[in-house]
């Protein structure tokens, strides 16, 4: 696009064109509507990569390999994620195996649980800006939207994991940690923390946000 006195959209499809109905809620929608009909004659775009009715598609896991991408390589990075599931797996199952009873509930197994618990543990509601007053550079702690939450989150779970010393692999080392975040522990929840602590110390110059 160009500037907002003339705004002029380069698309390969006219505007008249509409966006895929690709839940499956929404299709029904139509159905009991009787609008499905209608809906026929019209003209779609194609949908996009992340648009799928697919049971198997997450867009979390989606959203974590495209970080992981090095080198344009996603097929390396979707291959990292998926040993990394499977060091969980038999991480989790090891641990199943060897617990009592009464605490085999509490263990999970699913991978994708894990790394959806992980990311929401990891994520910071607070962080901190550098704003300028007379001359001046301060530290000023600021809420931060679901968005920005969610890339420090899965940020600091990989960098967690590369900083790590041990031997192996980088997808166990990724496992290990996403297995500890999972349970709020691990280098990126005491990264959190301390930028917790950080934003504490700073309160003092929250007023400079406005």
């Amino acid at each position: 696009c160009r500037s907002k006195e003339s705004i002029r959209c380069y698309s390969v499809f006219p505007k008249h064109y509409t966006k895929p109905i690709f839940r499956k809620e929404e299709q029904d929608e139509l159905v009991t509507n009787e609008k499905f009909q209608a809906a026929t004659y019209l003209s779609f775009k194609p949908a996009c990569i992340d648009e799928t009715s697919s049971e198997f598609y997450d867009p979390l896991v989606s959203k974590f390999i495209n970080y992981l991408i090095k080198q344009g390589k996603k097929s390396s990075a979707r291959y990292l994620l998926e040993r990394a599931f499977l060091s969980i797996k038999m991480i989790q199952l090891q641990a199943y195996n060897s617990c009592d009873s009464n605490d085999k509930e509490k263990i999970e197994l699913d991978p994708k649980v894990i790394l959806r618990n992980a990311v929401e543990n990891a994520k910071p509601v607070m962080e901190l800006t550098q704003i300028k007053r007379a001359g001046q550079v301060y530290k000023v702690p600021i809420p931060i939207d679901s968005r920005r939450s969610r890339l420090l989150a899965i940020r600091w779970l990989i960098q967690a994991a590369k900083e790590k010393t041990r031997t192996d692999f980088l997808y166990d080392r990724l496992a290990h940690e996403l297995i500890q975040a999972h349970n709020n522990q691990g280098r990126t929840i005491k990264k959190k923390q301390e930028l917790y602590k950080q934003c504490q110390a700073n309160k003092s110059y929250a007023h400079f946000r406005w």
